[in-house]
């Protein structure tokens, strides 16, 4: 089994495809024939060389005419050479380029010196590198970020700040999981994770989550089989408690799949009430029912709906909305880093006319008294803040009740009462904003 050349054809599928990295590499990692340290080393090159991207393909850039010109596969057998070599201390840069020219040669032997030539000038002349253009392009290069995704932050939140955004999305993720606490102590689940070996911290914002140092699965781990834990993001951990969770209540979750918000809300009813998870896709509701199952939550229905098409079943039915929205995720680069590559501006503009859409329907499916929680894992303004402005303006009825959840570094309190979470090596990058709707 070659880790690299696998690691070369996950990445392609990724960037050609539109293949989702974190679906192709679970898929590919489950074979039989790869260990675990193996299994590392393809997850480390496939993520750091779909994060680097722009970075990696400026260092190309810098011994080749045009880059454009290269075929698709050699261009990244490269990539994913360079990435070993720049960002990575533990490989021997030979067996990089070596490897690397042993596969161009499956293409022809005029790739393989075209590769050979190019690693072998890129060592030699690694500290020559130009990165032509502007400031724009010198942060592009830096964080490896599209220019159009840098001026928006920086439009939006400053050069000092998006310095900080940017680092954050391009940390490796830790694994963090959520005890169930309808099910488990949280000291006592503490200690088992301990006793079976694991390296663990409790977590950084949440008190029910404990940090998984070294991004060890935990799905083969009889406390998940057993339903103790979830593995979710500690900043989409926070959403739940915020929306004021009694016993017996009825709550919708309007976008609930892949069900993480779900389940929570179902654990802080203690299993009484009744949470109806509505997603788009049947199919991704059976994701939900399976984790309800594990977890041993009875108070889950699951059903398909169109959240931008209003129901009249549910007018005036739920006493919490949760809209979790569709959003174009530039909160969770760290853990999808091709967003960085498949999103557009048009594509973040076309959103907001969905988001509205749901908060419209969900405004009439709250009672009077009621909270409605308005989630997205973005940190585009246009899809938060204003989304709320835009919302207020139109509803009397609406108030916003400020949010305060601690002071961590990472978390900004935004002057209309909603919160912004910055990512880090602990968190996403999130947005919260709760409205309660007036007697």
């Amino acid at each position: 089994m070659n880790s690299r050349k696998l690691s070369r054809q996950i990445v392609q599928r990724v960037l050609e495809e539109g293949a989702y990295s974190n679906l192709v590499l679970s898929k590919e990692l489950n074979r039989d024939d790869i260990d675990e340290k193996d299994k590392g080393l393809i997850t480390e090159i496939v993520y750091g060389t779909l994060r680097r991207k722009r970075t990696l393909d400026v260092l190309i850039g810098n011994f080749v005419k045009d880059i454009k010109l290269l075929d698709s596969t050699v261009l990244n057998i490269l990539r994913v050479a360079i990435y070993q070599m720049y960002f990575l201390d533990k490989i021997p840069e030979y067996a990089a380029c070596n490897e690397a020219v042993e596969e161009a040669k499956e293409i022809s032997v005029e790739a393989s010196k075209l590769v050979n030539g190019i690693l072998r000038n890129f060592i030699r002349d690694e500290k020559e590198i130009v990165v032509p253009g502007n400031r724009i392009d010198e942060l592009g290069y830096k964080f490896s970020f599209e220019p159009w995704m840098i001026r928006l932050f920086i439009k939006q939140y400053g050069e000092e700040r998006t310095m900080k955004i940017m680092a954050g999305l391009n940390e490796t993720p830790k694994v963090t999981v959520r005890v169930n606490e309808s099910k488990g102590e949280y000291d006592e689940v503490f200690e088992n994770l301990e006793e079976m070996g694991y390296k663990i911290e409790e977590g950084y914002a949440c008190p029910e989550a404990i940090k998984i140092e070294g991004g060890k699965g935990v799905e083969s781990n009889e406390l998940f089989k057993e339903g103790l834990i979830t593995v979710q993001d500690e900043s989409a951990m926070l959403v739940a408690p915020l929306l004021e969770i009694n016993k017996g209540e009825k709550i919708l979750d309007l976008c609930a799949a892949p069900g993480g918000k779900t389940t929570h809300i179902a654990e802080l009813l203690d299993n009484t009430g009744e949470v109806l998870a509505f997603d788009l896709h049947e199919n991704k509701l059976s994701l939900i029912e399976e984790n309800a199952k594990r977890l041993g939550l009875t108070n889950i229905v699951c059903k398909t709906m169109d959240a931008t098409k209003l129901n009249p079943d549910y007018i005036s039915y739920g006493d919490k909305v949760l809209i979790d929205v569709p959003c174009s995720g530039l909160g969770i680069i760290r853990k999808k880093p091709e967003i960085k590559w498949n999103k557009t501006r048009q594509q973040l503009r076309d959103l907001v006319e969905i988001q509205r859409d749901i908060m419209e329907n969900a405004w009439q499916y709250l009672k009077p008294g009621g909270i409605l929680l308005y989630s997205t894992c973005t940190l585009n303004k246009e899809e938060n803040e204003e989304n709320l402005k835009w919302f207020l303006s139109k509803h009397s009825d609406a108030e916003i009740e400020k949010l305060y959840i601690g002071n961590n570094n990472n978390f900004i309190y935004n002057v209309d009462g909603s919160l912004t979470i910055l990512p880090n090596d602990s968190m996403d990058g999130f947005f919260m904003g709760k409205i309660k709707k007036k007697k």
